[in-house]
């Protein structure tokens, strides 16, 4: 097994589930971690599981895990060589990669140029025409109702108004008239203000009922860049995932090689380097469009891991440790099917939070199932972060096997004290449209919370 050279002493600014993937990636290549931990966290398995771990600051992440003083604090105190920012919190933010850049400690992830170019929409979409990526049609961003208008005009109704320097639904109206243009340009404006700190909007057509796949990339630092396989990740509610399966049931091998290919000239065209995913949707007529790259590991990583056998948190490692990868494209051979379960904390009604004490816990095994996660039976799950508690990942050798295998694995899934997602995916894995895999990105809003677009 490989091991780590460079970097020895690797800073974990992160919490919950992704922490402790990346302790046990970085303990297996005789790395040393450290955690770092809010007042809320101190009893989080990954403080305990770390070889070290400092408290920065109180229970609210902009205290704590988004202040990035405290980090700074952690990593000259602990003497870290290197900071894994696993996704969520600073992982995107490039004034963040900038200060490790000029301070010589590694940031496990692309450059800070990178981050702010593909944390752009408008410039990630300029990017993509230059690499010959197919994008939806569309605008740069606009600042006037005058320019909006006359975008919309050219494109035709319906539009998209996105924040430029977002993502996760925040600053997005769908706009079917001149009139909701102008009645929601403001709103989306403000709402990207208050999320990014840039008003910035721009206008582009919208695609009806589309499915969202995406591709996982794996970057060096000498050019070689490989997609690991695609993900479908088109059960969503208001914009957020919920469950990710690998392969899509939906597009053809041509149309997912065409996809993984258009994904690396992306990648290379922006100096990529390390794990990332770029976006797509795809309509039905299964032409794809480049929707946006996040420069991090996602959160549904572990469905491409189990169909490619590829660790892809190792990678993310050893890539910033200097290593060329040991692969190539013809080397990939992705198998079988994987679907992940988010197991968030929340009413599988309303998908409201639901935080509280856990008062008993069962994890499902056996062949074929992995759980990560960061929870125990006594464990409190804060309020005041992300509602993820846990990802219950499943593989088959076909789609039909690890839909049964979820089936048995959910119901097995037992945590008792608060309301979770897990009877909503229940429902998903024996809902018609999903078993058909021709569901698209409207499925849960329209069918389980009534919301029309």
């Amino acid at each position: 097994m490989k091991k780590l050279n460079n970097i020895k002493r690797i800073l974990i600014a992160n919490r919950g589930e992704i922490a402790i993937r990346a302790i046990r990636a970085i303990r297996e290549l005789g790395g040393e971690s450290i955690a770092v931990y809010s007042e809320a966290d101190k009893n989080s398995i990954h403080v305990r599981l770390a070889d070290y771990s400092i408290c920065i600051g109180k229970a609210p992440s902009e205290k704590s895990y988004l202040h990035i003083p405290s980090i700074l604090s952690a990593i000259e105190i602990s003497y870290a060589d290197a900071v894994y920012p696993g996704y969520g919190f600073l992982a995107e933010n490039p004034n963040f990669a900038a200060m490790l850049e000029k301070s010589n400690i590694k940031f496990i992830g692309p450059s800070s140029k990178t981050i702010k170019l593909t944390g752009d929409k408008a410039a990630a979409r300029k990017a993509a025409q230059e690499a010959n990526v197919p994008i939806i049609p569309g605008s740069p961003p606009v600042e006037t109702l005058k320019e909006a208008l006359e975008v919309a005009d050219r494109i035709g109704y319906p539009v998209l108004l996105k924040a430029a320097a977002g993502g996760g639904g925040r600053g997005m109206r769908i706009v079917h008239s001149p009139q909701e243009l102008a009645r929601l340009l403001p709103v989306a404006q403000r709402e990207s203000e208050v999320n990014f700190g840039d008003n910035r909007i721009y206008v582009e057509k919208f695609i009806q009922d589309p499915k969202h796949i995406e591709i996982q990339i794996l970057s060096d630092e000498y050019g070689n860049v490989v997609y690991v396989g695609d993900r479908e990740c088109s059960i969503q509610r208001r914009h957020q995932k919920l469950l990710e399966e690998s392969p899509s049931p939906f597009i053809t091998e041509r149309v997912r090689k065409e996809m993984g290919e258009a994904a690396v000239r992306f990648a290379k065209h922006v100096g990529f380097t390390g794990a990332g995913t770029v976006e797509f949707i795809v309509d039905k007529d299964m032409n794809f469009y480049f929707i946006e790259m996040n420069g991090r590991i996602q959160v549904e990583h572990p469905v491409s891991e189990m169909t490619s056998g590829i660790d892809l948190v190792a990678w993310q490692l050893l890539i910033a440790d200097g290593q060329k990868l040991d692969f190539n494209q013809k080397d990939i051979k992705n198998t079988g099917h994987a679907i992940e379960f988010r197991i968030n904390a929340e009413d599988p009604e309303t998908f409201t939070p639901n935080p509280g004490k856990i008062e008993d816990l069962y994890l499902p095994g056996g062949f074929g199932v992995r759980v990560d996660t960061h929870i125990y039976k006594g464990y409190t799950i804060p309020p005041y972060y992300d509602s993820l508690i846990a990802k219950l990942i499943v593989y088959g050798k076909n789609r039909e096997e690890a839909i049964i295998r979820g089936r048995r694995a959910l119901t097995e899934f037992v945590v008792e004290g608060i309301k979770t997602t897990r009877d909503f995916h229940l429902k998903i894995l024996k809902d018609e449209e999903f078993l058909s895999g021709k569901y698209t990105t409207s499925l849960v809003d329209n069918k389980y919370l009534g919301i029309k677009e």
